[in-house]
């Protein structure tokens, strides 16, 4: 079976302003829950991390250490 990239997680650097994609893919998953995030979703994310995260309470929960 052939894959295409919206079959699997992109692979991102992410910077202060935004992001590259190294591997693409449609989506990557948030890293406090596992959840799917489509990359025209995606807002949260730690820079020093290189972490994507699928809201502003879960990222603020994971780098405040509340997660």
């Amino acid at each position: 079976m052939l894959m295409n990239s919206g079959d699997r997680v992109a692979t991102l650097l992410y910077g202060p302003n935004g992001f590259r994609v190294i591997r693409p893919g449609h989506y990557v998953l948030c890293a406090a829950t596992g959840d799917s995030i489509p990359l025209e979703e995606l807002r949260y994310w730690s820079v020093e991390l290189q972490e994507a995260y699928a809201s502003a309470e879960i990222a603020t929960r994971r780098l405040t250490g509340d997660a």
